[in-house]
């Protein structure tokens, strides 16, 4: 079996979610059996136990804070609409968590310590809703309003609930409601002004203690991400000290003193320790980690921190800072792979970041440019199979931070509005060229790839830039704009507003000159796509659309569908459609399948 297929094929597993008042309990994700599912530990027996078993497996699960259930999400093969079940921690039948609730898409999920629950739900008729679920009573719809909206958390003693929600009409700027069970309003906090300024917030989390109504809150005031605390119920607010550069987020320590913060800047993850109280005020300390990407982090009771860490060439590791490593799946590790350098490009909006991996040898080599999803993402230094794989097989690989990423700043993240797809085909036609002329590059075998997001800017970028590119791969993508927008999930219409500045009806000239489908009929590449048949996110018939054009110019292109939502969470068929994407290229770039690296 050569290498890359090990690396999809290697067991993982994600980072454990514990119980609140009961840490011992804990929740993880892992592809142990083929397919990503849920399982139970219990770490004072050492005990494992898989919980959900579905042809197209789950991901999205949490613990009531004693531990005793496992809620978990029910769709239908990966369309993102269902409901959630729960099943008892110690092993029973799974039951509807709440049986009054009609399927819908999620909207954030908190549960109370007398098990009582607030659900958010999203549907096409309703809009966003929350309800409240007491134990053995129907449940109460507490919060409705046509834009998007969802729950952030609840309070320790579950008084006050956080809702982040975009009523302003501004889907990418959330402002923060408190309100009581009953659904009165306690506090509002809105950095927006009414949709008036373009500043987000965001709900971390309640202070984890018993009478303590303080909320840690992420803001944009200074230009970037970074916490601060406010209390609803004095209206006060705490800036915090953290002079780091970059993205900052963080949440709480079990016990109310400390923060966990995690920073993001240039690509790479640094945790510390943020003291709250110390005897000399406020004290910021690093907690040691490796260089690379912390996927996630937790800190534990006794004061440790557990996290998921990686790069691009070393595999992920659940790791303490007691110096151990928490969690190992069965079975061998993934192997590594090359890791990845930073290359800085002047472009039209900025320097742009781009990370870069390469086989051994002189270039210049096949290139693909792999194109983050999102579009409010990044790529980071982190373990991937894909990318790994086009580097065995003698490619290097150049992921762009466009203008729309996150973690280089506000100014960055929100630039793209208006002109959707092309800004950040801007940023990335700047990297293709560097690379070309840096000799990194084969100008004659540049491969522009992508899923969902990305895949949107691949099939835009092959319209856009006939010359510029050999091939298209892709995945899951927007192909069509307006049919898109019309068959979306209402969550993405509201985004979709917010980028293009109104509905296809509004401002059709926007629409049309980022759709993908105004210019399929200058794409001159052969192209390849993969849709899911089930996926809310990019829908079906908007990619048979695109499709439709392509066979009526008889130009050459393949299409792969397959019967799951937006991605697969099965092994076998992420392989599969890999496998189908290196045929496709070694047969049209004249490249021998057996050219690759052990």
């Amino acid at each position: 079996m050569p290498d890359w297929e090990k690396r999809f094929r290697a067991p993982r597993i994600g980072l454990p979610e514990w119980a609140e008042d009961a840490p011992a309990r804990s929740l993880f994700v892992s592809n142990a059996t083929g397919t990503f599912e849920l399982y139970a530990w219990d770490r004072e027996t050492g005990g494992q136990r898989q919980i959900t078993d579905r042809p197209n497996g789950t991901t999205d699960g949490t613990l009531s804070p004693d531990g005793e259930w496992i809620w978990w999400f029910s769709d239908t093969d990966g369309d993102e609409f269902g409901v959630w079940m729960r099943q008892p921690f110690a092993g029973g039948p799974d039951e509807p968590a709440a049986p009054g609730l009609a399927p819908s898409y999620p909207g954030g999920l908190a549960i109370s310590r007398d098990g009582t629950s607030v659900i958010g739900r999203s549907t096409d008729e309703d809009g966003s809703t929350v309800h409240l679920v007491r134990p053995g009573q129907q449940p109460v719809e507490i919060y409705r309003h046509r834009e998007s909206a969802g729950v952030g958390d609840l309070s320790y003693d579950g008084s006050l609930i956080a809702i982040d929600h975009t009523e302003h009409g501004d889907a990418m700027h959330s402002a923060i409601r408190v309100v009581r069970p009953d659904g009165s309003t306690v506090a509002e906090l809105d950095d927006t002004k009414g949709g008036t300024e373009e500043l987000g917030l965001a709900v971390m989390g309640f202070a984890p203690v018993d009478g303590d109504s303080r909320i840690l809150v992420g803001h944009q005031r200074r230009g970037r991400w970074e916490p601060m605390i406010w209390d609803p119920l004095t209206g006060v607010e705490t800036p915090l000290e953290i002079d780091l550069p970059g993205d900052v987020g963080a949440d709480w320590y079990p016990d109310g003193s400390a923060l966990l913060v995690e920073h993001e800047y240039q690509a790479r993850t640094e945790l510390w320790r943020y003291e709250l109280d110390g005897a000399d005020g406020p004290a910021l300390v690093r907690v040691d980690t490796p260089a690379g990407t912390v996927s996630g982090a937790t800190a534990r009771p006794d004061g440790t921190v557990e996290f998921l860490w990686s790069s691009a060439a070393q595999p992920p590791e659940v790791r303490s800072t007691n110096g151990t490593v928490v969690l190992d799946p069965p079975g061998g590790k993934a192997p590594g792979s090359v890791p990845v350098r930073d290359a800085w490009v002047d472009g039209p909006g900025g320097r742009i970041h781009a990370l870069v991996q390469q086989p051994a040898g002189d270039g210049p080599f096949p290139t693909l440019f792999d194109v983050h999803g999102g579009p409010t993402h990044h790529d980071s230094d982190v373990f991937a199979s894909s990318p790994a794989a086009w580097v065995d097989h003698g490619f290097a690989v150049i992921r762009v931070n466009y203008r729309g990423s996150t973690g280089y700043g506000r100014a960055w993240t929100d630039a793209l509005k208006h002109r959707v797809g092309l800004i950040e085909l801007e940023d990335i036609a700047a990297v293709r060229e560097w690379a070309v002329e840096s000799g990194l590059a084969d100008p004659e075998r540049l491969v522009l790839a992508g899923g969902s997001w990305g895949g949107y800017l691949t099939l835009l970028g092959l319209g856009t830039q006939p010359d510029a590119w050999a091939l298209g791969l892709a995945a899951v993508p927007v192909a069509d704009y307006v049919t898109a927008y019309n068959d979306e999930m209402e969550a993405l219409k509201a985004m979709d507003r917010t980028l293009l500045g109104g509905t296809p009806e509004e401002v059709p000239e926007r629409f049309e000159a980022s759709s993908p489908l105004t210019y399929v009929d200058a794409v001159r590449a052969p192209v390849y796509i993969s849709a899911g048949v089930n996926d809310p996110r990019c829908p079906i018939q908007q990619v048979e659309n695109y499709v439709k054009r392509l066979e009526d110019r008889g130009h050459p292109h393949e299409v792969y569908r397959y019967d799951a939502g937006h991605g697969s969470l099965v092994v076998e068929e992420r392989i599969k459609q890999l496998r189908l994407e290196l045929d496709f290229v070694q047969r049209h770039l004249h490249i021998p399948a057996a050219n690759q690296q052990s």
